[in-house]
This record gives C-alpha cells, structure tokens and sequence, in this order.
C-alpha cells in the first residue's frame, strides 16, 4: 500500500520537512485509517518519512484504526525519495511481512507506482493520479529483493474525499457518525499532587489558550492503558512524571465535537519535575496550590469532587 501524505500548509519560508499538516490532512488520513479498519485490511508494517506531514499523517492514520502509533517505522529514505531509494526500502522488508504500507510524498511515490504497474495506472479525469491522503493498493509479488518494472497489479486506488465525512462510533461498524474518530471521545486525566509538609499540594496548569487552569488530559492513545495515556500528557502539557493511581478517582463526561467525551481521572504522585528549558509547553504555565485553592481555580466543576476526595484516596493506595 501507497500512501501520500495528507494535505500539508502551503510552502513558507520555513523548512519543508517541518511544514505542518493541516485539519483537512488530519481528516483525511484518519479517514483512511478507518476505511482500512473496515475493510480488515490494516498493514503488518507501517514505514514513513520522518517530515513532518507524512508522519503525522502516519500517526493518524495507525490512531484510527486502534493501533498503537509508536509501532510506525520512520525511515529517511522515504523524504524526497527517487525510484532507486523507494525501491531499496521495499527490497530490505522481511518476506513474512504480507501487507505493507509505505507512507510518504511525491513524485517519488507516483515515480514508484507507475514503475510497479509497467506505466499503465489509471489517470483520474482531474489528472491527478496520487492526490494528498490517497492510497493505492498493490498486489505483489513474491520477492522484493530485485522488483521489476509491471510487476505488480493494481487492486485500488481511494482518496479520503471519496469516503465518508463522518467517522462510525463506538467501532468501524458503529451506527453512530461523529465528527472525529471513535478514540477521540475516550479520554484519562490526571490530578497531579505532592506532599509538602504533611500537606497536600496540587498542581494546576494553564489551559492551551492561558484563560483557565486545569489538570493535564487529553485523548486515550490507542493501544496504552488509560493510566499509560495520561500520564504521558502529564509529561507533555504539565511537564512532570510520576506515578499514576492504579484505580480511578473518578470519572465524567463532557460535551466536544458534536458529542460527549468520557473522561477517566486518575491520581498521580509527582516524583519529578522537568526544568522550563525542558518542558515543550511552558505557555501554559504552571502552579502548586492547596486543595483550597485549586478547587477555587479549577474550571472543570466534575473535577472539584474528585479533588476533594484525593486525602481519602492517597490514604487508601497507599494501605
């Protein structure tokens, strides 16, 4: 499988191989992920370029089929590819390795393509043959170690704006359209806390826009635990690890595109702290305050229950 990645800002000054993906690229390969998802067709190995648009793309994609994203192979022969680079790439893939999906940019990739089918690919009427977020499936052969010009067949060729809009939940075969992927809607948080002379202490961080505090939290990664998921938020918004509590403290829901989010609260016990030269997202900011004041500045009303009861929970994890 051939995937270009999705739709990526148009070219600034900045340096290509960082251009970010936009929304509509986001969109475009979870979509594919999901149709990949449907049709039991998900890829034994996933293998992209390490730029910015095809890996993110990558990501995406791996997400939405419920597939945990760090398994993706990033290989730097796939940026700016030529047919010989592409093709030692599919040369080096073990034989017991079925299905393949290689992920990355053109013309390398339409260069790769048209060589596998001898030349004979099918042009769309808008002559584009691989359009951002488009996958091409191939029949191979046997070996890849020497792979000749038509040796290969063409099964499909999808692009995202020919699938759904909507994404099926609570799985692939879900009823229920969303506006996001199935994943997005489950969510774990933690509620970070210390002691400081036999007191407890917790820490709140600014919001993404700085106009509130409130806990690290965010979308359950496919393939972690809910407790592995947040506390790898903890990490990248609060900039801190330690342990997160086997049992919950609770749980609440929220409303977020076009549904509700379930969200998983967990406590966590701050053994480090990582320096602001460290912490990717010192925007937010960060505090320690007593339970007092952080239930007087916490904007989550379902999470004040939840810090209340952290003294009784610490207190029972502990025995």
């Amino acid at each position: 499988m051939i995937l270009r990645h999705g739709k990526a800002v148009n070219k600034t000054d900045a340096d290509d191989f960082l251009r970010p993906i936009t929304d509509r690229g986001k969109r475009g390969s979870q979509r594919m992920g999901v149709w990949l998802w449907q049709k039991n067709i998900r890829p034994d190995v996933i293998i992209s370029s390490p730029a910015e648009s095809a890996y993110v793309s990558a990501q995406k994609l791996c997400k939405a089929m419920g597939d945990d994203a760090t398994s993706i192979i990033s290989d730097r022969r796939l940026y700016k590819a030529d047919l010989k680079s592409l093709l030692s790439v599919l040369a080096e893939i073990p034989k017991k390795k079925q299905r393949i999906l290689l992920v990355g940019h053109n013309p390398g990739l339409v260069e790769l393509l048209l060589y596998l089918l001898g030349g004979k690919a099918p042009v769309p009427d808008d002559g584009k043959l691989l359009p951002t977020a488009t996958l091409a499936r191939l029949v191979m052969p046997a070996s890849w170690k020497q792979l000749e010009f038509g040796s290969a067949q063409l099964k499909s060729l999808t692009r995202h704006d020919d699938l759904p809009k909507k994404f099926p939940y609570p799985a692939p075969d879900g009823k229920e359209k969303r506006d996001r992927p199935a994943y997005y809607y489950r969510q774990s948080a933690v509620i970070p806390y210390r002691m400081q002379k036999n007191k407890i202490q917790i820490m709140l961080i600014g919001s993404s826009k700085r106009n509130h505090w409130v806990v690290p939290k965010g979308i359950h990664e496919p393939g972690l635990s809910a407790q592995k998921s947040a506390e790898r938020e903890a990490y990248e918004e609060a900039g801190i690890r330690g342990t997160v509590s086997k049992s919950m403290l609770g749980e609440y829901e929220y409303a977020k595109w076009g549904a509700s989010c379930k969200v998983k609260v967990y406590a966590m016990s701050v053994r480090e702290i990582l320096p602001d030269s460290e912490w990717e997202e010192t925007h937010r900011g960060r505090k320690w305050l007593s339970i007092d004041e952080a239930l007087s500045l916490i904007k989550e009303q379902s999470m004040r229950p939840m810090i209340q009861s952290l003294v009784e929970h610490i207190e029972r994890d502990v025995n």
